[in-house]
């Protein structure tokens, strides 16, 4: 009997060690905004320790200091704001404005919009390559605009014809990758010295490629596959998919902690995807943590290794909010 009991509490602890959640809610922060207008793209300002987000419905850009969980400013003036990119040591934010169809500048020393740059398709995601001090802006159609972050004009425009999604900046290699939308997935790669395409490569596995994160020093990226519902590890280097994990609908933005080795996954539909990198080879997801749907963007420090997403909805009732998450272990 002492024997049938032990092995119970073996089996219940096993359960209760499976069970366990990877993030905790630690934090809510109130936004001035409409309550259920959409949100869109987070990112970090780690001089400053600003949280920046985009809330697209309204057209405000939110200044929030990640040390108190505050908000400092919301700037509007920023129309259907999707993408946005913090250029380190100049204090600008480069804003995707697509009710605007153009690219506004935000200085952090004025908190307000000091410039707008026409392009010639609505602005979506975009990446700054510091080195050689551009900034790369997607669009919803098939153009990769590259803006001059001293002079603040777009200097040259490439096209794709399988329409262009996220691009990031690979800081190892100093190259540009473009996650391209085509029903093929795929990814071009520019030389941010000449601006020049130097390649593309097939995604194996990978259908509709949307979101895309790069862990630059391990060499992958990490491509979400909104038409077969995976999310994709490819080699940088070796040019080929390592695996395909199954994800939910919805999946818009995913973001990679170098520290933690984790990758984060917002999927619309109610969840943030939670993949654990075991080693370069090895990936495994560790849950689909339950968040409130529409959740389809976030952030993440890389300093304190909390992850922040933007809700517009609580239980059907319509809200405009910050959440902050503390990751926690589980093996």
């Amino acid at each position: 009997m002492k024997k049938h009991f032990t092995l119970i509490l073996l089996f219940c602890s096993v359960v209760g060690q499976a069970a366990a959640p990877s993030l905790k809610k630690v934090a809510t922060i109130d936004l001035p905004g409409p309550p259920g207008a959409r949100f869109d793209y987070l990112t970090l300002d780690d001089e400053d320790h600003y949280l920046l987000s985009a809330h697209l419905g309204p057209g405000i850009l939110y200044v929030i200091d990640t040390r108190t969980n505050k908000l400092v400013k919301a700037i509007p003036g920023v129309p259907e704001i999707t993408g946005l990119e913090y250029v380190p040591g100049l204090r600008k934010v480069y804003t995707s404005n697509r009710g605007e169809t153009k690219v506004g500048v935000v200085s952090l020393e004025q908190m307000q919009v000091v410039k707008r740059i026409a392009i010639g398709q609505k602005p979506n995601g975009s990446t700054y390559a510091e080195p050689f001090a551009k900034m790369y802006v997607s669009t919803y159609g098939d153009e990769e605009n590259i803006i001059d972050v001293h002079k603040d004009v777009v200097i040259k425009t490439l096209h794709f014809p399988e329409g262009t999604a996220t691009p990031q900046y690979d800081s190892t290699a100093r190259k540009v990758f473009i996650n391209l939308h085509g029903p093929n997935g795929s990814i071009a790669e520019v030389d941010p010295a000449s601006d020049s395409v130097v390649g593309r490569y097939p995604i194996p596995g990978c259908q509709s490629g949307h979101g895309m994160a790069l862990d630059a020093q391990g060499r992958r990226a990490f491509v979400l596959c909104n038409g077969n519902h995976v999310l994709t590890v490819f080699d940088l280097d070796a040019h080929r998919s390592i695996t395909s994990i199954p994800i939910p609908t919805g999946a818009d933005v995913v973001k990679f902690d170098p520290g933690l080795k984790r990758i984060y996954a917002a999927c619309a539909s109610g969840a943030i995807v939670v993949v654990q990198e075991d080693d370069p080879l090895h990936f495994r997801k560790l849950e689909d943590f339950p968040v409130e749907p529409k959740v389809h963007s976030l952030a993440v420090d890389v300093n304190t290794h909390r992850v922040y997403a933007p809700e517009e909805e609580e239980g059907g009732r319509p809200v405009s909010r910050m959440v902050v998450y503390e990751p926690l272990s589980r093996n």
